[in-house]
């Protein structure tokens, strides 16, 4: 009920009735506190009262139960002995999360990270954080990078053509660094770039590769000076940036050690864990990286990098099914001690990693589920450990009929863990590109041909669905109930998604120009995206 309903001799105006965006996500997070605060009240009112009875005496030394009383689990009375004294409580405080990363950081920014930023695709380990907001309610372009494009030859699949702009996954890493806004990516140019974000001018030189940049670069997370990308020139490099130009510090080809498959590119976002980088190469490999950084005595930053793990990211029965184009173009996602990444093969891996915390061993596999597809994008985890995974329709078998192309997966069901799943199989050329974005209850998929699904994230029914022009290759962004969208029409749309069972209306839209594959970011009222035709954009209110 609102206030005007409430005072019966007012006569509100309609408008005023009707709660804004703003005003129901603020009664969602209401709503939302009070919920978690009963669950806690509970659990504290349970767990207080089997405390009590195992741990309180009274002077003689006996045992008093008090609270609830646990064999009949009625609760009972007692008359306080001074009725002045304040009440204590003898909850105990929850003990710190032990493991790689805390359930509990999924939608936040980097946990623990003295950088504050858009460090890496999708912001965090679980991929989950989008940005911070505000979110434009009016923008338009503000400013264009370079002036003129960013375009190189490169060679795919033997094929010689021109590349220009930012393509799949192409997120930016946005980070705040001498009280400026720093916005850092890879292009086509074959360069990484280091631009200002207020204003669109370089803050260092680009720094050149020796091929094309199609993945999201990620920016250390502790606050050293460094940024971790690819490029499919075969080189996986570390660059430091704490002088006037970037420096290569180390890097490591894509042949480098053990058997490979498929090709020398690198497309996934590296992620910083500690002292520690994981990342995942075309070559069909994953590597965990002991970084040791510091710095000399002149105060430039400084990594002595050890290989310390490197896996074979395809198995004997893999290959027997669909042969040796499985190359991991996805970013590794880690929750709780479990890293988890995906292959063009379609096989869907968790990595159980606690035992290099905590020095007890290597690596192990704990997971596999295979979905019959090449799965390039990046596998979401959620609160629960639930995770979420999306699959292109290529290669038509049967095990990808049966098991859809956006799914749900419980992990701690190893033998089913398949919780619900949509199809997605209307062409010749079908699925999704885009890794899934979750949003409170809600998750959307946008598929290769246009459509956009919101499904309940519990029961995966499908609550609305939308057509956007294709092919949607961008992964949907989700800041302050706005869902941000690019399409292949080179026009980025907003969508309000504050009511997660509402078909979402749309907001605004802006033409940038230029086929959006790019993932967009979101960063303090500012959008910043790339797109095909060349050019880096940043978007805002006038």
């Amino acid at each position: 009920m609102t206030d005007a309903e409430d005072d019966a001799g007012d006569v509100a105006d309609p408008q005023e009735l009707t709660p804004s965006r703003a005003d129901r996500r603020q009664s969602k997070r209401r709503r939302k506190r009070l919920l978690i605060a009963g669950a806690v009240a509970v659990v504290a009112i349970v767990g207080a009262g089997a405390a009590a009875f195992l741990l309180l005496r009274d002077d003689s030394g006996d045992a008093v139960a008090t609270g609830t009383d646990q064999a009949s689990n009625q609760p009972t009375t007692s008359s306080p002995a001074n009725t002045d004294e304040a009440p204590t409580s003898t909850e105990a405080p929850p003990p710190p999360f032990e493991g790689w990363v805390d359930p509990a950081s999924v939608g936040q920014p980097f946990p623990g990270a003295s950088v504050d930023g858009l460090l890496t695709f999708r912001g965090n380990p679980t991929r989950t954080y989008y940005g911070k907001g505000p979110v434009p309610s009016a923008p338009q372009v503000l400013w264009n990078y370079p002036d003129g494009g960013m375009c190189a030859l490169s060679v795919d699949k033997g094929e010689e053509m021109q590349w220009c702009g930012t393509g799949w996954t192409g997120q930016p890493a946005v980070f705040e660094r001498d009280d400026r806004t720093w916005v850092t990516f890879g292009a086509y140019d074959r360069n990484v770039h280091f631009v200002d974000g207020e204003t669109g001018a370089d803050i260092l030189p680009p720094f050149p590769t020796g091929d094309i940049i199609k993945g999201s670069v990620s920016i250390d997370p502790e606050g050293y000076p460094l940024l971790y990308t690819g490029s499919r020139d075969s080189f996986f490099r570390i660059l430091a940036f704490d002088g006037t130009e970037a420096r290569e510090l180390w890097k490591l080809p894509a042949n480098y050690v053990g058997e490979t498959k498929w090709n020398d590119d690198w497309d996934s976002s590296p992620l910083i864990l500690g002292d520690y980088l994981f990342e995942g190469g075309e070559n069909s490999r994953f590597y965990i990286v002991k970084l040791n950084r510091g710095y000399d005595d002149n105060g430039a930053v400084t990594v002595a990098p050890e290989l310390v793990f490197h896996e074979a990211g395809w198995d004997d029965e893999l290959l027997a099914a669909v042969g040796s184009e499985v190359s991991i173009e996805n970013s590794l996602t880690v929750i709780g001690d479990t890293l988890y990444f995906a292959n063009s093969g379609g096989l869907v891996q968790g990595w159980d990693i606690g035992g290099l915390r905590t020095g007890s061993g290597p690596p192990t596999r704990v997971f596999r589920f295979w979905t019959g597809d090449d799965t390039d994008a990046t596998v979401v985890a959620d609160e629960q450990g639930m995770l979420y995974v999306a699959s292109e329709w290529e290669r038509h078998n049967e095990r990808a009929k049966e098991t859809g192309q956006m799914m749900k997966l419980d992990p701690a069901k190893p033998d089913d863990p398949l919780v619900w799943s949509h199809t997605d199989q209307g062409a010749e050329k079908a699925g999704v590109w885009g890794t899934p974005g979750v949003h409170e209850d809600l998750v959307i998929y946008t598929t290769f041909n246009g459509r956009a699904l919101g499904l309940d994230r519990a029961t995966g029914d499908v609550r609305w669905e939308l057509t956007i022009p294709p092919p949607l290759m961008g992964s949907p962004v989700i800041v302050d109930g706005v869902w941000l969208q690019g399409d292949c029409n080179g026009t980025l749309h907003a969508y309000d998604v504050s009511d997660t069972h509402a078909s979402p209306p749309e907001l605004w839209s802006v033409p940038v120009g230029g086929c959006i594959e790019s993932t967009p970011a979101v960063w303090n009222g500012r959008i910043y995206v790339g797109t095909r035709a060349g050019q880096f954009h940043a978007l805002g209110d006038g």
